[in-house]
């Protein structure tokens, strides 16, 4: 009965909008930093090495190497200083808790990319967003080379 009523009270506090997160997926975290009695958002890019708990506790630990130095933090999701995670990469791997990555470096740390995965059809959604900008863009190059012509001929 109390579980039912810990549940009930969390579903308030609980965010709709976090994307799916595998071990292995290369994310950016969006992280309120308070300095002072400012406040801005940080972007903290990494590698998921594990994602555990549930509910309102539910964590995800995330790896970068910053200046050849592993950094590890991790990350309530659901709390209200994270404000957004962006999957930019959907790793490929076999366990649930990738700690082997803390002993390699280089292209050893390399992970394999999930074809067929979310990422792959964003990066051709932004593809084509680029097709279209630079289909708009040869207008005014066509009309600064015509007018260099214009004085050649003069």
């Amino acid at each position: 009965m109390t579980q039912h009523l810990i549940r009930e009270i969390e579903k308030a506090y609980l965010k709709s909008d976090l994307p799916e997160l595998h071990p292995g997926d290369t994310v950016k975290v969006m992280v309120r930093i308070r300095e002072g009695n400012k406040e801005r958002l940080q972007g903290y890019e990494g590698v998921v090495l594990r994602r555990s708990g549930a509910g309102l506790s539910a964590t995800v630990t995330v790896r970068r190497v910053f200046q050849g130095v592993g950094v590890e933090r991790v990350f309530l999701l659901h709390s209200p200083m994270v404000e957004s995670i962006k999957v930019t990469r959907r790793g490929r791997v076999r366990r649930a808790r990738i700690y082997y990555m803390r002993e390699r470096s280089g292209k050893a740390a390399r992970i394999r990319e999930k074809m067929g995965s979310l990422n792959a059809a964003a990066k051709n959604a932004d593809k084509a967003a680029a097709g279209k900008k630079k289909e708009a863009a040869p207008a005014p190059v066509a009309a600064a080379s015509a007018a260099p012509a214009d004085k050649t001929d003069a």
